[in-house]
């Protein structure tokens, strides 16, 4: 084969997407004839590779898999070694490898896709190719036209301006968003910087993806119409990682460019963070508005006996949805600022 960057030879292998490849060459986890991997390596799949102790190279590539999950409040999508809470990988138990399209932090709850194909999860993430994520959101006081404009027209945090988005008040303290972006924690910080914060958010849809009554906790497999359909709205956008709209505040005026260079993990300067609304927090600069008397703030037929899970199924009009559950699991719901009680009934030792 012809040579290609590691980061995409691990993609194209079901490993992980190309920016969790990136992660992992850095912390030295990847090694290529023995060797710690650097960043920008080039293989041509005759090399021995072992990507996070486990040997890459020869292995037949696996079945493409997209789930979609309705992951609960107290779960993190980070695979970190650094989180100690139970990540979406360890809550699943999926039995073939898997991982999250971008992140949903631990407060939040709702729809996450999951895969082993990189090229989908970059085609979904790149900011440039705006496909639209939706969330429903509870705050803290009354909503306010103000405020419901400003969140539509842009709010400035982390040094930057978001995209103007579709906000439609749907009660006294809720709302329902659409965003084409997901800057770090986005949401919260929009309403934290307009004197509002959020109490409970939830996503509903991903791009033709949608929640819809997935119980809390369970996943179905993205099959059929609906995988068709995906792949018709993915067919014209770009897999190259990065590419997030970069928007800047000087002198008062609103500065928006598109960068030529992919915005990965180590990328320094002000280019807006790709990820999802949620993810893990990290420093970063924004500066509250100044709204008025708002106060200020600083189908795998075996996946179900393999992984201890308990399948149903659910008619639809677009045909039959496979509904998955761990009956070994149990857990509560959460209150507000406190953490999920978990869930496992192991066998005493």
């Amino acid at each position: 084969m012809e040579e290609m960057r590691l980061n995409k030879y691990l993609s194209d292998a079901g490993v992980c997407s190309r920016r969790e490849a990136d992660r992992l060459i850095e912390a030295g986890k990847v090694l290529v004839d023995g060797v710690p991997a650097v960043m920008g390596r080039k293989v041509d799949g005759t090399e021995s590779i072992v990507c996070d102790g486990v040997r890459v190279n020869g292995r037949k590539k696996e079945k493409k898999v997209l789930l979609a999950v309705n992951k609960p409040r107290g779960i993190v999508c980070t695979t970190s070694d650094k989180d100690r809470a139970e990540n979406i990988v360890e809550f699943l138990r999926y039995p073939t490898r898997i991982y999250p399209i971008g992140r949903l932090d631990k407060d939040s709850s709702g729809l996450i896709l999951m895969t082993n194909e990189g090229d989908i999860v970059n085609k979904i993430l790149r900011g440039s190719n705006n496909h639209e994520k939706e969330y429903m959101v509870r705050v803290n006081r009354p909503l306010t036209e103000e405020f419901l404009e400003r969140m539509r027209n842009g709010v400035e945090i982390l040094d930057t301006v978001t995209k103007p988005c579709t906000v439609e008040k749907t009660g006294s303290y809720t709302f329902r968003i659409i965003l084409t972006q997901g800057l770090n924690r986005q949401i919260r910080r929009m309403c934290d910087a307009l004197g509002y914060r959020v109490v409970s958010l939830k996503r509903v849809r991903i791009m033709n993806i949608r929640l819809g009554d997935l119980p809390t906790g369970s996943y179905r497999e993205v099959t059929g119409k609906e995988w068709e359909e995906l792949n018709r709205l993915l067919a014209g956008s770009s897999n190259r990682p990065g590419g997030a709209e970069k928007v800047e505040v000087s002198g008062g005026a609103v500065r928006r460019e598109q960068p030529g260079g992919a915005d990965r993990a180590g990328v320094s300067g002000r280019a807006a963070r790709r990820e999802t609304s949620g993810g893990a927090d990290r420093a970063g600069v924004f500066r509250h508005g100044e709204l008025a008397g708002a106060p200020r703030r600083t189908d795998r037929k075996q996946s179900s006996r393999r992984s201890g899970q308990a399948e149903s199924s659910e008619k639809t009009s677009g045909g039959e949805k496979r509904i998955f559950r761990t009956p070994m699991r149990r857990y509560e719901e959460p209150q507000e600022g406190q953490e999920r009680r978990n869930v496992f009934h192991r066998k005493k030792d």
